[in-house]
């Protein structure tokens, strides 16, 4: 029988699976951890409702609550889950949500190709640059590709006609939210705008030098994050299977 989670990672934007499986093999080495995917087709409209229902579907089936992990439109999943089922949620882990949560990468996109009139493959461009640096021709190329393919497959909330607006609210389960530090999307004032609403135990952690997708480019020191923070919920309850107590 294979081991249930204890923990389950939401990943709505199938185009950046890439950039999660890096923390996610970190976390998989000292805990049972679900990806959980949805992927929407071209012909359904974006729905946060729908994968609510079909992520309670999934989580109804275990016989006690888990941890919530997501980055982007995932973590803003986790949290309207975390608002609806809190019985259900161990804990809930956000990676690049600020404190008004629908604002992710596209946001960012959309506001720029009101700003800028210039061609999809120029905002692209700049698109990649803000989130990742610099970068060769040939990652630019294919860092590109998958913001393009997100901008046709994602849940975002986002379009070209308008921006969706969540406003900020508390978190009844206990909470981490991480953010990198040079993030040019979920800057300083939207990680740390989370403060207000934080309860007894919870976290904001800033990741050194790291922009948007930080948990691709700093994927240890990610999950280390978690696991203190995990720890710090039960600390008794938190040992691995590879742990070995010496009396």
């Amino acid at each position: 029988m294979s081991r249930l989670p204890d923990a389950v990672w939401i990943n709505v934007n199938p185009s950046f699976r890439r950039f999660d499986r890096p923390v996610l093999d970190c976390l998989a080495r000292e805990i049972a951890i679900a990806d959980w995917q949805y992927c929407q087709s071209l012909d359904q409209p974006a729905s946060l409702d729908i994968a609510l229902v079909l992520i309670q579907d999934y989580l109804k089936q275990c016989d006690r609550p888990l941890h919530l992990v997501g980055h982007g439109t995932g973590g803003l999943v986790g949290l309207l889950y975390a608002r609806r089922y809190p019985e259900r949620v161990k804990s809930l882990t956000l990676l690049s949500v600020g404190v008004y949560p629908a604002i992710d990468w596209q946001a960012h996109y959309y506001v720029l190709s009101k700003l800028l009139p210039c061609s999809r493959q120029t905002l692209l461009n700049q698109s990649v640059h803000n989130l990742f640096g610099h970068q060769s021709c040939a990652l630019t190329q294919e860092y590109r590709y998958l913001l393009e393919q997100d901008l046709l497959l994602s849940l975002s909330p986002h379009n070209l006609y308008q921006n969706a607006h969540l406003a900020p609210g508390a978190v009844p389960v206990p909470l981490l939210v991480c953010g990198g530090d040079i993030d040019t999307v979920i800057d300083q004032h939207l990680l740390q705008g989370w403060q207000p609403w934080l309860k007894s135990g919870d976290r904001i952690w800033s990741c050194h030098k790291g922009r948007y997708f930080f948990h691709y480019s700093h994927p240890y020191s990610v999950s280390q994050e978690i696991f203190s923070f995990w720890r710090s919920l039960v600390p008794q309850e938190f040992l691995s299977e590879q742990t070995v107590i010496i009396p």
